[in-house]
């Protein structure tokens, strides 16, 4: 049989498994047991399954994940993250757009903390959303920097997509964790010029209100006391890799460790938060697993099969430059991302996109950056991306989701906006991994 009717006839088959509403993990271990026992020849097959599964999850590279899922629930459930919302309130002065910049600086602080992007967004929403409305905010600067800020946390360390990316394409996830640093920030930096921009150009966007005064000692105290200590955090999961001092694993078990003594010191640890957030992490990581799991021996029955080498074969053969396969990748992506999840997206893709890159010649890390932008952009695409449903859920009543859809376009086009750099400049991906 032809490698393009293997293909055609895998995805019909896991197409209509999703819209079963079957787990994406358990459609791709339906289609890894059926395919390992035709394409490997019956009972072997399944052996080999087995083998396959139990090689991959008996990786010393996959602890980050649960690790850094732990980090997120321990932020979440001790309620650490209000406070740095209140510190950074304080430190901001009459700025256009005030609580909007407040969103954006609060997410990309809270992304360091935890790889959680549809928390991030929740948390922001629940807590900001309320008071932005009192203060006259139309949607566009209310919802819309909530909707980009909380998608930086997959786009700055710790990222739990990120480590979920490198194992899934094989790529170093020190060096992708690395590389998503320039690029997050970079984000984060344009969503707060949008926002200015916009509001001295339409200030009924953002009215002004009185903000009561607040010594500098006071500010200066709680910036020592709730912001500091994040810094170390940050070293600890962050600066450890960077200085070549700890693996990805070992960074993140220091990360948690960190963030458990610093709940402590807050006062906001007990048993109880305690068991929340290993149930948490327990119920999340497993099904992670499960899915990176699925998705390598999904790459073997695609290898095996001749399917990745045809299409390899098929597109480096197209009359195309190599960017252009690289952009249609991209829209490929943003296309699946407007209604399917990004572990989903990333199973079905990543298998079939890796070889072409790694065939194009361009930098794996480079592209794994440039696909995590993309699924964080798929994430808030309508009119299924996760994050508009997450936003719905939180936004006051009598909010319309086309108006969730109205105040997303924006901040996706400021992401269209650093993807184009990002593609036009790699350095500015590969610049700091190369310093490691």
């Amino acid at each position: 049989m032809e490698w393009y009717f293997i293909l055609i006839i895998i995805f019909c088959c896991l197409t209509i498994l999703m819209l079963s509403g079957l787990y994406v993990a358990f459609c791709f271990l339906a289609i890894c047991i059926v395919g390992m026992f035709v394409f490997f020849g019956g009972a072997v097959g399944l052996e080999q399954l087995i083998i396959s599964m139990y090689t991959t999850l008996n990786s010393f590279i996959l602890l980050p994940i649960p690790l850094f899922i732990l980090m997120g629930e321990i932020m979440f459930h001790s309620g650490i993250a209000p406070l740095l919302i209140k510190t950074i309130d304080k430190l901001l002065g009459r700025l256009p757009g005030r609580l909007s910049l407040l969103a954006v600086g609060t997410g990309t602080l809270f992304s360091t903390l935890t790889g959680t992007s549809l928390a991030s967004v929740a948390m922001l929403g629940s807590v900001l959303v309320p008071e932005m409305k009192k203060q006259g905010y139309r949607t566009p600067m209310s919802l819309g920097p909530i909707l980009g800020s909380g998608g930086l946390a997959m786009m700055i360390p710790p990222s739990g997509l990120a480590v979920l990316l490198g194992a899934i394409a094989e790529v170093s996830v020190g060096r992708i964790l690395i590389a998503i640093i320039v690029p997050g920030l970079l984000l984060a930096v344009v969503y707060s010029a949008y926002i200015v921009i916009r509001c001295l150009l339409q200030p009924s966007l953002a009215p002004a209100y009185e903000i009561k005064h607040i010594p500098w000692s006071e500010k200066f105290a709680d910036l020592i006391k709730y912001v500091l200590p994040q810094g170390i955090i940050i070293f600890l999961v962050v600066g450890v890799i960077f200085i070549g001092v700890a693996t990805p694993s070992e960074a993140a078990a220091t990360g948690a460790i960190g963030t458990i003594f610093l709940a402590f010191c807050y006062q906001r640890m007990n048993w109880k938060i305690f068991k929340k957030s290993i149930r948490g992490t327990i119920g999340v990581s497993s099904m992670l697993l499960l899915i990176i799991a699925g998705a390598t021996a999904f790459s073997q029955i695609l290898a095996f099969s001749g399917v990745t080498i045809g299409l390899t074969d098929m597109v480096m053969g197209l009359p195309l430059p190599p960017m252009a396969i690289i952009i249609m990748m991209m829209v490929i992506v943003l296309f699946l991302g407007s209604f399917m999840d990004p572990v989903a997206i990333m199973m079905i893709t990543l298998p079939v996109f890796i070889p072409v890159v790694k065939s194009t010649g361009y930098d794996p890390v480079w592209f794994c950056v440039l696909y995590l932008l993309n699924i964080e952009m798929a994430m808030t695409t309508p009119p299924f991306g996760m994050a508009l449903f997450v936003m719905k859920g939180v936004a006051p009543p009598g909010t319309k989701m086309k108006d969730i859809y109205f105040a997303a376009f924006p901040f996706l086009g400021c992401d269209l906006f650093v993807m184009i750099l990002i593609l036009l400049f790699p350095f500015i991906t590969l610049w700091l991994p190369g310093l490691m």
